[in-house]
């Protein structure tokens, strides 16, 4: 290791300032001791001769009795040392001897609505570039750089993503952890001196501790109140940590996981540490709109150039595994008959695979089952005006297939150990050549010999053993087959929502929330994702009835209701409907064909109600708005509170109806039916302030309510 070999680098001046401007927000920061940036102030932004120096000053606190003479504060790169005992960003070794990190400022530059910020660690030479840039009107990236100048062969044990002190206005944190078929569900703690640790593993941060995080000023039940929303963007595991000392001050620190052994770096090695959007909202929905608005514009693949959001069959509830052309032709022309654009083929097609316990790998089609290949099955979809989707598991590999057998070590698995298997499978090895490959050649066969407009990419086993390059094989994979099959959406799941993040949707059209299609569970889960993702990605589908994960039996009219407020899907079996649910299942079809377009254009909010079981969403588009409102349990009071329906233009006069087919029982008490089918007309401001009085007593009740200007 280098001792010392060359003189200190140049300090920079205690108190120099950096301002970053956007046009809606300011960032300040300060040089606040040796070697330390501190964040002085994030928030709306500030006039332009606003002096800096006396901003800082006012934010700043005197020495008290029982702190060193110097304190130390961490910034945005803490150290441990000079009395500093808050999480450092990083924690490095060389062989088995741990080093006592001593990073260096050296340079600062700052332009406009961008600073980066660059520390030297003495005895090493590792080069930390820390770039801060703010790129929408509120919205913040930050990305770490590392350069191993003059290294020998060091070890990062932890190194950090993002680190920053939280301004004191945010004394709650709400964070998303879950399990399969239970994600997303929001858990709200109050920052204080216990730590709050939040830490992902296997490869799945949508399960363990949710890759989003938003900072609050007040419990999190109601909506005011200015919020900063946080995602760690990498679709690998992570850890964040918030911790607040004694005297009240607290940190951030975000690290994206790699390998269990630490992060290798030899001399002249470079590593990304991932980027972390932040996003500062006046209030909740505020911050969800800015959420969707940067996903549209700068996360999602083009997605000006896409078309309307089709609604999809998928064949796994009706047939799982029990599969021949003859019965998916008669689904796919039952498909049709509802009004249904797309249909896609999930799993049990290809070689071998007649239940889970074979054939992941040997990606050909099965001739016993398709005996002419698909084409003749993709033929019939589209005579009947739909267009063929595909259900894959690249990324996995069964100990019963052709694959395994002839490459037995293209699996992640420890020489010295066994290859535990979870629903059967092992994780494919990207990261060699050989098996990159082979599945990027297997994909692209299908590709290339059928006319396929969409892939289902599941993802299912966890990551064990983990070699910390996985996540970044996958994100390469995915980039070449967006760049040579630029037509052919692609929709990420993995076992449900256990691996979203703006990596991923860097290169797909669509996430599966979730595998539980039970609507009353789809209503938190989408609630909770629809805080920061636009409805026209998350897909949302009619599932059967019972539910196959919850036991629990609804209506079709309250599961086609929830249904239609993402992107519409249908999993399950119309020949097992009755006539009349086919019927509400076909005219809610045709609701979400009429609406798509202000569903996945406009912009979303959350109706908050009183009564705990009613869940509420509104999206509006121009002079046109739809709006739901569902009742999950049974009120308290039998004439619920009014349903207020802010975000329109207030002096602004609407119709507003309630479109059909209505939830049968609520029907029979509504006031006047036949004016609310024709149409009441009502400004903005009375639907924002008084709402609209609708039977909500009951469970499983729904209503969809059109909105539209009038001229």
């Amino acid at each position: 290791m280098r001792q010392n070999s060359s003189p200190n680098p140049p300090m920079v001046e205690r108190g120099t300032s950096w301002r970053l401007d956007g046009n809606a927000i300011t960032l300040v920061f300060v040089a606040a001791g040796r070697d330390e940036i501190d964040l002085a102030y994030l928030g709306p932004r500030l006039p332009e001769g606003e002096d800096l120096s006396a901003l800082v000053a006012a934010g700043h606190f005197s020495r008290h009795e029982n702190e060193p003479d110097d304190p130390r504060i961490g910034g945005l790169l803490p150290q441990a040392r000079d009395g500093y005992r808050g999480r450092p960003a990083f924690q490095i070794r060389s062989g088995e001897q741990a080093l006592h990190c001593d990073f260096q400022l050296v340079n600062v530059e700052a332009d406009g609505p961008q600073m980066i910020a660059m520390w030297v660690e003495k005895s090493s030479g590792l080069q930390v570039d820390l770039h801060w840039k703010i790129v929408d009107a509120r919205t913040i990236e930050v990305t770490t750089h590392l350069v191993a100048n003059d290294v020998g062969d060091i070890i990062l044990e932890a190194a950090s993503s993002l680190a920053m002190p939280l301004p004191r206005q945010f004394s709650h944190m709400t964070a998303f952890h879950g399990r399969w078929a239970r994600e997303m569900q929001a858990t709200t703690s109050r920052i204080g001196p216990q730590a709050i640790e939040m830490r992902s593993a296997n490869g799945k941060p949508g399960f363990d501790a949710g890759n989003w995080l938003i900072f609050h000023g007040d419990d999190g039940q109601k909506d005011g109140g200015e919020c900063l929303g946080i995602h760690a963007s990498s679709c690998g595991d992570h850890l964040a940590h918030v911790i607040q000392d004694q005297d009240g001050r607290a940190c951030l620190s975000i690290e994206a996981l790699r390998q269990p052994g630490g992060i290798a770096l030899n001399a002249g090695d470079t590593a990304d540490l991932g980027q972390v959007t932040l996003i500062l909202g006046e209030n909740r929905d505020h911050l969800t709109q800015l959420f969707h608005d940067h996903v549209r514009t700068h996360i999602l693949p083009q997605r000006s150039d896409w078309g309307s959001r089709k609604v999809h069959l998928n064949s796994w509830e009706a047939l799982a595994f029990d599969l021949d052309e003859a019965k998916l032709k008669t689904l796919a022309s039952a498909a049709a008959d509802l009004g249904i654009e797309r249909f896609v083929l999930d799993d049990g097609w290809f070689k071998g695979r007649r239940s889970d316990d074979a054939g992941l790998g040997d990606w050909q089609v099965d001739k016993a089952i398709f005996p002419g290949g698909l084409t003749p099955l993709i033929d019939h979809v589209q005579g009947l005006d739909m267009d063929f989707g595909l259900w894959v598991e690249p990324e996995m590999v069964s100990p019963d297939s052709d694959l395994y057998r002839a490459h037995p070590d293209w699996c992640l698995h420890d020489d010295l150990a066994d290859r535990p298997t979870e629903r059967n499978q092992l994780v494919l090895d990207l990261s060699r050549e050989d098996a990159f490959a082979y599945i990027h050649d297997a994909l692209a066969a299908l590709l290339d010999n059928h006319d396929i407009a969409y892939l289902k990419w599941d993802h299912n086993r966890r990551l064990f053993p983990d070699n910390g390059l996985q996540q970044f094989a996958i994100q390469r994979l995915l980039g070449k087959l967006r760049q040579n099959y630029p037509a052919v959406e692609i929709e990420s799941c993995s076992s449900g929502g256990g691996r979203v993040s703006f990596a991923m949707l860097e290169h797909c059209h669509r996430i599966w929330p979730s595998d539980n299609n039970d609507p009353i569970e789809r209503l938190r889960i989408m609630e909770s994702w629809a805080r920061f993702l636009p409805l026209e990605i998350l897909g949302n589908h009619v599932g059967p009835s019972p539910n196959p994960i919850t036991g629990r039996r609804t209506d079709m009219n309250f599961r086609a209701k929830v249904a239609l407020f993402g992107h519409m899907g249908v999993e399950t079996n119309p020949a097992a409907m009755s006539e009349d649910e086919r019927a509400v299942l076909r005219a809610h079809v045709a609701l979400y064909k009429q609406w798509r377009d202000v569903l996945h254009q406009g912009d979303f909010r959350q109706l908050h109600h009183s009564e705990t079981g009613i869940h509420g969403q509104m999206v509006v588009s121009g002079e046109r708005a739809l709006a739901m409102v569902a009742q999950t349990g049974f009120a308290e009071n039998f004439n619920v509170a009014p349903i207020r329906l802010p975000g329109l233009n207030a002096d602004a006069l609407y119709n507003v109806t309630l479109p059909k087919p209505w939830p049968q029982k609520a029907s029979t008490y509504l006031s006047d039916p036949e004016r609310w089918e024709s149409g009441m007309t009502l400004s903005g401001r009375v639907l924002a302030e008084r709402g609209l009085a609708l039977p909500l007593t009951h469970p499983e009740t729904a209503w969809l309510i059109a909105i539209e200007e009038k001229g």
